[in-house]
């Protein structure tokens, strides 16, 4: 099925320098990577929206740790390795 697109004068421009430079040998070519390129970052947006929701479905669960605890933990994990470093 052909599809025909209005992309403006300087996106068209864009497609015909990566055409005319020899990074893609044709228009299509250019748009069809720009149509992967949108599928790829549509995916990673649902999987973090789906991250999300889990977040905010474990938060109303009451499965969290307090902000303070988290930090407190981590600083006392990366003096240790600051001190095993300099004993090293």
């Amino acid at each position: 099925m052909a599809i025909s697109a209005e992309l403006g004068d300087h996106l068209e421009r864009v497609v015909s320098e990566l055409v005319g430079n020899g990074r893609y040998n044709s228009k299509s070519e250019v748009l069809r990577e720009g149509v992967r390129l949108v599928q790829e970052r549509e995916k990673r947006l649902a999987a973090l929206d789906a991250e999300l929701a889990k977040g905010l479905a474990d938060l109303e669960a009451g499965r969290v740790v307090p902000a303070q605890e988290v930090f407190d933990r981590l600083e006392a994990k990366y003096l240790d390795q600051a001190r095993s470093k300099k004993t090293a």
